[in-house]
């Protein structure tokens, strides 16, 4: 399923107008507005728990050396964050029926 599939699914289980459903729904999830309610909070070092579907986060992972496999000479990796989904347990149970 693509956004646009998920826009129109949403829509017609609400009975939002297609336009209001994309609304919603980039309201939540637009990472690449900036202003997108989980990524702003994922920006922030907050969780956001969704009950029965999972919760979003983000972790550091520090620097480290690595190996380039080209080569096999020693990298300098950078420290980063990064975002994570953990599905909750009633998902988890659904999806692995």
């Amino acid at each position: 399923m693509n956004k646009k599939e998920l826009i129109a699914k949403l829509a017609k289980s609400t009975g939002l107008s297609q336009a209001k459903a994309g609304d919603v729904l980039n309201a939540l999830f637009a990472a690449d507005s900036g202003k997108g309610i989980i990524a702003v909070e994922l920006d922030a070092g907050h969780k956001v728990t969704i009950p029965g579907f999972g919760t979003f986060g983000s972790k550091k992972r520090p620097a480290r050396t690595g190996t380039n496999p080209a080569n096999g000479k020693k990298i300098s990796i950078g420290a980063r964050t990064y975002a994570f989904f953990k599905p909750g347990k009633t998902l988890r149970e659904r999806v692995s029926k």
